[in-house]
């Protein structure tokens, strides 16, 4: 891969589009999506912590704006040391922090209400539906039904890019094949994902998951070939090397973050988040440090985290750099960085003591509950759609609650004409939701709403 294209600044579905003076494709992409609504929801999405009243607790736009901030410092740093070495021109370390910066603002836009136990949640109940031979979501073709049963938030954020907000125009929001390159961390459908892997695990760190649906695979192809990224035969594509820096960007963050937010909850002991910080560090805190009060020391201990991370995920892409530009690096930057051991760490502690924490846990159950009992009743609604041959004037004659009821929440049914696109409407619909909102709708189809 080479780097003239892979900084593409066409747009998708408009790859002629001009760049303005002072105003380089990866700016404005940054503005499209910090301005666009499905970021503006992320400020009431929950990213760990689901529910919670505490006030400095993470949301998923205080995330993805913080991801932002150190996938731009990666992309200047490997920006600085390829030109050093005469592998960039000068102008291309700003589009390469540009880039990266622009796809760590989207990276989190596709997720759904309640953090990741959101996705299961959303997946389960698509599974359960396909398992029965009733109801409309089980006659959608068996090959098309693991997308649904395995919901991945990140192939919801390229459908939401690509085609959902502004909607009236092809290709969506129309953002930069570069920043959209970076963005794809799993460049295949989960149908060629599980062609390729079968039941065993994944050959390639970019087949962990799936990162497009079927009926935007026209848009992956696009994306790829403007740029320049690795086609296998099979259907997959190698990832973009900036994608690295978007996933080490999202490791550094959340890996910390969430060691805050839960000293900061008191799930875990804020001695031992100063502890592992630390152990980020590499050094130990100089005497006058350590007499710090606990809050103040945390918080100078997470900017040195953030900053020694962010330099060993540098040194690492600079390590793998043939490997990473030949699409032959399987593994993640942080993990072939220095720090490989300290997030280890921070990651065992997150399992053991943050995820299973007994509040996080009752709250990720009633969110299921909330989702599923959301997603029953509007899929009825789908299948009385179906059942007048998706023209939604006979549904409102037929069903006039349903009319009510769309006019309520403002459902938009545009394209709906089969199975397949109407289970994606219903799932665009729910997970787009805040979780504020979707408990609020499901207390109002359930009569339980307080007005």
């Amino acid at each position: 891969m080479e780097w003239n294209r892979l900084l593409n600044p066409g747009r998708l579905c408009r790859p002629d589009y001009p760049e303005a003076p002072g105003r380089e494709a990866y700016l404005q992409d940054y503005d499209r999506i910090l301005f666009s609504e499905p970021f503006r929801r992320l400020a009431q999405k929950t990213q760990v912590h689901p529910l919670y009243s505490h006030d400095h607790v993470h949301h998923r736009m205080i995330h993805s704006m913080e991801t932002c901030s150190v996938g731009r410092s990666l992309g200047t740093g490997v920006g600085h040391a390829l030109l050093q070495e005469g592998r960039i021109s000068p102008d291309q370390v700003l589009r390469i922090a540009g880039h990266v910066q622009a796809a760590c603002l989207l990276h989190d836009i596709g997720n759904p209400p309640f953090g990741h136990s959101g996705e299961d949640s959303i997946g389960g109940w698509f599974a359960a539906q396909f398992q029965s031979v009733n109801g409309l979501a089980a006659r959608i073709p068996a090959d098309q039904q693991a997308e649904f049963a395995h919901f991945e938030g990140n192939a919801q954020g390229l459908r939401i890019a690509g085609r959902l907000e502004m909607a009236r125009r092809e290709g969506g929001m129309r953002l930069s094949y570069a920043t959209l390159g970076a963005f794809l961390k799993y460049p295949c459908t989960r149908l060629v994902r599980d062609a390729v892997c079968g039941d065993g695990p994944a050959p390639y760190t970019g087949l962990k998951k799936f990162g497009v649906f079927a009926s935007d695979t026209g848009l992956l192809d696009e994306i790829c070939e403007a740029t320049g990224m690795l086609h296998e035969g099979a259907g997959w594509y190698r990832r973009h090397p900036l994608a690295f820096l978007v996933e080490a960007a999202d490791d550094i963050c959340y890996r910390i973050m969430d060691i805050e937010d839960a000293g900061a909850v008191g799930d875990l002991d804020r001695s031992d988040v100063a502890a592992v910080l630390e152990d980020i560090t590499g050094k130990r805190n100089r005497e006058e440090d350590a007499a710090m009060p606990l809050n103040d020391r945390i918080a100078l201990l997470r900017a040195l985290s953030i900053g020694a991370a962010s330099s060993a995920a540098v040194q690492a892409f600079m390590d793998n750099y043939d490997a990473i530009m030949s699409g032959e690096f399987d593994g993640d930057l942080i993990g072939a960085s220095a720090k490989a051991d300290a997030f280890s760490e921070l990651q065992r502690l997150s399992v053991e003591r943050i995820f299973a924490a007994r509040r996080k846990t009752q709250l990720e159950v009633a969110g299921r509950q909330v989702l599923h009992r959301l997603l029953d009743h509007f899929h009825g609604l789908y299948a009385d759609l179906a059942g007048c041959d998706w023209d939604q004037e006979r549904l409102a004659k037929k069903h006039p609650h349903w009319k009510q009821l769309i006019r309520a929440v403002d459902l938009d049914l545009r394209g709906v004409e089969d199975p397949y696109t109407a289970m994606h409407s219903l799932a665009d619909f729910v997970s787009g939701m805040t979780d504020r909102y979707a408990v609020k709708v499901r207390d109002m189809v359930t009569g339980s709403l307080q007005v």
